[in-house]
């Protein structure tokens, strides 16, 4: 048994640990190595490992535990190189479970331990993606990718590194080396949860969000601890959210709370569908209950904006306050929360401020969709709106169509007398989620009204200029030349007269992206329309998808959504923007 233990712990224990560390919050670990004496009787964790393989989830319970064994096996073996990667990813894992920063620190000092006792170009690879999980952790995701593409330069097949990258990739707003990244690790790895929830999220961000919700759903279903499917309803959750349904969000958040008690992202997102839903005690118990498990700025400013909207100014400054707060705590361990003050100073603060943070975030190779978003509106809110449609522009090219983000360009749009785009966008951000935002989406609602309908005979400009790489800023200064309006300067550099155009006038109140190709875990919903002459040309059949699916969230979707069923939605087109109808098939 201790023979056959030990190469089980080695190739499935850390497999799993290292790819799931960031993605979910909550991972796949155990025990063991090759060198010193033979391990231990497996444990809770190391037991759950070896009945269920890679892919499955631990408690906080079970995470502790196992930290506690590695801890006492190193006591007596401190040169296993094998134990402290095991315990430097368990140490990830429970800090982003838990939203505690100070584990990450923890993390890496086992993980360069681990390398010291086994560099990584002689076989160390656990060691080197536990590392690059952790960049991820920390938002440094050109670090990451350097850690992970070493080890699938010497290893190719092994497939733990294929998750981090596409974590990285991601990051760095790099979608169609994503979707490369996916399709290998659909290749090695087949429909597991950890490949489904991956592959869910490259779909969403290449605008394709019926395969995303068809992926997510499925790892649901194939999930097989609590943790895990909790992991999987979030997902869910926030699908559907994107699209406009609170009600529908808040059971999956509900489903995820109950099966993972604590579970902080469900805590904020239940908040937000409250919110939106007018339950607004509901939803500050819940921002609190989540800034009270995990302080993370992004909650922070998210309860800020509440309690703004709702007209509670103290509230809502000292959540502002606790934004800088908090990110200059998580700063002190390494993990960067430039994007979330950057969208604090935009609307909150000083709008040139957020411009010089997103800027050096672009020269650091961080160009995602979300950075081109925060950007653009930061641009804007400085007074130079030109510029600012422009990574707006690259914002919502990918197909990572957020209402927010829509918004944002109508708003930009129409300070530039653009009013066709304007309008255009405008409603398409109310259409794709009427609840984006409880302090913007009345600004919306009022500029649409003030727009009102086009012109006889349509709109001259329906969709403005495209987005092309030759309109970026020049990265290099010396290349730079400004000319009188500002156009094209370095995004950092201020107006030469200092003088800060972010004043209440400019306020708003008044596939191109490298489509992953299809595979086995990617199935899109036309083609099985088209093809499906008989239920079998669904994922599973209609049947037993539906009898297994482990709905646990009770009214989030009637048994009468199994869309999975051949011919569900003939004709219909997954494009970003595209509204889904309800449950109930309204």
């Amino acid at each position: 048994m201790k023979k056959r233990y030990a190469p089980l712990a080695r190739n499935a224990v850390i497999a799993s640990l290292v790819a799931g560390a960031v993605a979910t919050g909550i991972v796949v670990v155990g025990t063991g190595g090759d060198d010193g004496p033979p391990p231990p009787a497996p444990g809770p964790a190391a037991r759950t490992v070896l009945a269920e393989g890679p892919g499955a989830a631990l408690s906080a319970a079970e995470l502790s535990a196992l930290i506690a064994g590695q801890e006492h096996r190193l006591a007596g073996n401190p040169g296993d190189h094998l134990s402290w990667a095991v315990l430097g990813s368990a140490y990830l894992a429970q800090g982003a479970l838990l939203g505690d920063r100070t584990d990450f620190r923890r993390a890496e000092k086992a993980l360069r331990r681990s390398l010291e006792a086994l560099p990584g170009e002689k076989g160390n690879a656990e060691a080197q993606l536990g590392m690059a999980a952790l960049a991820n952790a920390r938002r440094d995701f050109a670090t990451a990718r350097r850690w992970a593409e070493s080890v699938r330069a010497r290893s190719p097949e092994q497939w733990t590194a294929y998750p981090v990258l596409i974590d990285a990739y991601s990051g760095l707003g790099s979608y169609g080396a994503a979707a490369k990244a996916l399709r290998t690790l659909e290749e090695l790895r087949p429909r597991t949860v950890q490949t489904l929830l991956r592959g869910s999220r490259v779909h969403h961000d290449n605008g394709h969000h019926e395969d995303a919700e068809a992926l997510a759903d499925e790892a649901s279903y194939r999930s097989g601890g609590k943790a895990e499917r909790a992991a999987a309803q979030y997902r869910l959750g926030e699908l559907a959210w994107d699209r406009g349904e609170p009600k529908e969000a808040a059971a999956y958040f509900d489903t995820a709370l109950q099966l993972e008690p604590g579970h902080h992202p469900s805590l904020a997102g239940r908040g937000r569908a409250a919110a939106a839903l007018g339950r607004t005690d509901d939803a500050l118990r819940d921002y609190r209950a989540a800034i009270e498990r995990a302080p993370m700025p992004e909650y922070a400013l998210q309860a800020g904006e509440l309690y703004e909207s709702l007209g509670m100014a103290g509230e809502s400054r000292a959540h502002y306050e606790k934004v800088r707060r908090l990110a200059a705590k998580a700063r002190k361990y390494g993990v960067s929360e430039e994007l979330t003050l950057a969208r604090h100073e935009a609307d909150h603060g000083l709008a040139k401020a957020a411009v010089q943070r997103l800027a050096q975030e672009w020269k650091r190779g961080h160009r995602s969709a979300h950075v081109s978003d925060a950007l653009g509106w930061a641009l804007y809110r400085a007074g130079r709106a030109q510029e600012g449609l422009k990574y707006l522009k690259r914002a919502t090219t990918p197909g990572l169509r957020s209402a927010l983000s829509l918004y944002h360009q109508g708003e930009i749009e129409r300070s530039l007398g653009l009013h066709g785009p304007a309008r255009r966008h405008l409603r398409e951000a109310l259409r794709l989620n009427p609840y984006f935002s409880p302090l913007l989406v009345p600004r919306a609602k009022r500029a649409v009204s003030v727009l009102g309908n086009p012109p006889p005979g349509g709109p001259v400009d329906v969709e403005g200029e495209p987005w092309t790489d030759e309109e970026l800023p020049p990265e290099d200064r010396e290349s730079a030349e400004d000319d009188e309006s500002g156009e094209g300067r370095e995004p950092a550099e201020d107006d030469e007269s200092g003088e800060d155009r972010d004043d209440p006038s400019r306020r708003p109140d008044g596939d191109a992206s490298g489509r992953p190709r299809e595979s086995g875990s990617a199935r899109p919903r036309e083609r099985e329309s088209r093809e499906a002459g008989d239920s079998g040309g669904a994922r599973e059949s209609g049947g037993a998808r539906e009898s297994g699916r482990a709905r646990e969230s009770g009214g989030a979707r009637e048994s009468g959504r199994a869309r999975e069923s051949g011919g569900a939605r003939d004709g219909e087109s997954s494009t970003a923007g595209s509204r889904r109808p309800s449950p109930s098939g309204t």
